[in-house]
């Protein structure tokens, strides 16, 4: 994340880089209170500290990514191995996109020729 300049980020920023509604991040507060702690400024407005912004990316990441439980996410929290996660979700490369498939494979036409004979059968029963 490139954050390292700022020291405060408001939670509408936060929220915009994760991709994350601001009410979710407000939610894992509440879930993972050891781990995300903002400071908040006038009006009660939350501003995260660069590590925690990586502390909420990293649980967005097992969440999200990994298909993990709050309940598994609060586990790692507490045997301590949540700074191996951290370190795991910022090694990967950002950005990521699958290569396009350009045919489709043998499997797949089989499948779509036995669709394409179940609707056409589908549409005799019905007429």
């Amino acid at each position: 994340m490139e954050n390292k300049g700022e020291y405060f980020i408001a939670i509408n920023e936060v929220s915009k880089r994760l991709d994350v509604p601001a009410h979710t991040l407000r939610y894992w507060e509440k879930q993972f209170p050891g781990a995300i702690r903002p400071v908040t400024g006038a009006g009660n407005r939350r501003y995260y500290r660069a590590d925690t912004v990586e502390k909420i990316e990293t649980i967005k990441s097992l969440l999200y990514d990994k298909g993990m439980t709050i309940a598994g996410v609060k586990k790692i929290l507490h045997n301590g191995s949540f700074g191996d996660e951290i370190k795991t979700v910022h090694k990967q490369p950002k950005n990521m996109v699958a290569p396009k498939k350009t045919e489709l494979d043998e499997f797949e036409k089989n499948d779509i020729d036995i669709a394409i004979k179940l609707l056409n059968q589908a549409k005799m029963f019905l007429d």
